[in-house]
């Protein structure tokens, strides 16, 4: 155990958020989402849903503040506008720990598969509602040791 650090965030992970730079992607998935066939890197939170894992990554990375949208959803297929629980929940943690103002975007299903196969990595929770994945892309932590914004 280590103080101040979330108990989900195991040492596989913490390597993985460690090793990544600035503009490196990291992708959190649903148990229907085919993780082990598109990850460069895969780590398994079993028995954690996605909000967990997203809590759990942001309370030690940063969100770029230097992209539109360091945030991106998948797309409800058909219903583009429509936002899953999931979303909204995704939503009000980036709020709760961004540190600056961010709005959670949208990419279409088959968009969200071909960008999240160039992430850095993938975790992959057991979480079983539809549409609860997000990519983050990491962001910069200055030199006072707070989020570049």
């Amino acid at each position: 155990m280590l103080f101040g650090i979330d108990p989900l965030l195991g040492p596989d992970l913490l390597m993985i958020l460690r090793a990544m730079g600035h503009g490196d992607e990291i992708v959190i998935v649903d148990a229907n989402y085919p993780a082990t066939s598109n990850a460069k890197r895969l780590v398994r939170l079993d028995g954690v849903d996605t909000s967990q894992a997203l809590a759990a990554v942001l309370s030690v990375m940063p969100l770029d503040s230097f992209v539109e949208s360091p945030a991106n959803g998948m797309q409800v297929v058909g219903k583009p506008d429509e936002v899953p629980a999931a979303l909204a929940d995704f939503q009000t943690i980036i709020d709760r720990s961004a540190g600056f103002p961010v709005a959670v975007g949208r990419i279409e299903r088959f968009s969200f598969y071909e960008r999240a196969k160039t992430c850095f990595a993938v975790v992959a929770t057991s979480d079983r509602r539809l549409y609860a994945n997000i990519i983050l892309t990491k962001g910069v932590i200055g030199g006072d040791g707070k989020i570049v914004a």
